[in-house]
């Protein structure tokens, strides 16, 4: 009796399994969802996408959407997307998008921009939708040497047949601030800038700085402009100052030689009176130089210190 309702339990549980493994590799309520959608897939496309360990809905759905949209998709292509890692949700709504819009947008195409890591559903919506693109803050100096700082706002539809292999958004900012600083620089005067801020906006349009882009510039718009500070005073006082430590470099230097000047005629000086007692020793040998006359110079020498002294302590008196 055991072992009979043991047999029963496993051929159960045996049963169960069988269940679930079939309506995990048989999907019959997404087979029949696909069928009352109008979209006839086999039972056996069903389970080879098991086998390939592709998840039918993220194929059967994106299907019916596009079904009732009046697409006409083939199912084993979208399954190859899926399988080269690419989002076919994504690419079904785009290209529903495209088609409302009346944007030539083939699957081949919208493919490979999703493959190429863009957002192509997005791409559609800013191609029907232009963006503004807002940019940094960016300073020039004008010929006068006031600085200015400018910010623009780029307005740009996606271009789809750029998409892939097209640079972004920050090649156009770039593009764009470079414009800026030229057009700036090379006007005479900040105020001619302050009075006509369009001028930046029209010769940086001028430029085609959409090519080779994602994007297509629809207009440029300079959202502020402000004066910066004076660059061309700030130069000129770092000009003088230099100028200032080199003049007194050059002082010091003249002085220092000047220095060196009368320390070497005191040396000469010095020598020079180191030569008097060997010039008078050799005059009393050869006796062009008596006793008395030495003791008188001696003599002299003497009230001449004697007189100097009493001055000084008079002056300090």
């Amino acid at each position: 009796m055991d072992g009979t309702i043991l047999t029963l339990l496993i051929v159960v549980a045996a049963a169960l399994v069988v269940i679930v493994l079939f309506f995990y590799f048989v999907p019959i309520g997404l087979w029949v969802t696909a069928l009352f959608s109008g979209v006839h897939v086999g039972i056996g496309t069903l389970i080879g996408m098991r086998l390939r360990k592709v998840n039918p809905g993220e194929i059967v759905r994106p299907m019916i959407s596009a079904t009732k949209a009046g697409l006409a998709l083939d199912i084993s292509q979208m399954e190859a997307h899926t399988l080269a890692g690419g989002n076919v949700g994504r690419v079904v709504s785009a290209l529903i998008s495209a088609d409302r819009a009346n944007i030539d947008l083939p699957w081949k195409r919208a493919t490979a921009i999703d493959l190429a890591g863009r957002n192509v559903l997005e791409a559609v919506q800013v191609s029907v939708n232009p963006k503004v693109i807002q940019t940094p803050r960016v300073a020039a100096v004008a010929k006068d040497g006031i600085q200015v700082i400018a910010v623009a706002r780029v307005t740009v539809r996606a271009n789809i047949e750029r998409l892939v292999g097209g640079a972004g958004e920050e090649t156009i900012i770039a593009r764009v601030g470079e414009g800026t600083v030229s057009s700036i620089g090379s006007a005479l005067s900040h105020k001619a800038v302050l009075e006509n801020p369009d001028a930046i906006s029209k010769l940086v349009l001028s430029r085609g700085l959409d090519a080779g882009t994602a994007f297509e510039i629809l207009s440029i718009d300079i959202a502020d402009v402000d004066v910066g500070r004076n660059i061309g005073a700030e130069l000129q006082t770092d000009q003088a100052e230099a100028d200032k430590k080199i003049a007194q470099a050059k002082a010091e230097e003249r002085r220092a030689m000047a220095v060196a000047a009368e320390q070497e005629m005191r040396a000469r000086v010095v020598e020079a009176e180191a030569q008097v007692p060997l010039a008078m020793a050799d005059a009393l040998r050869s006796g062009h130089l008596g006793v008395m006359d030495l003791y008188r110079m001696q003599n002299v020498q003497a009230d001449t210190r004697m007189r100097n002294s009493l001055a000084t302590d008079e002056a300090t008196e």
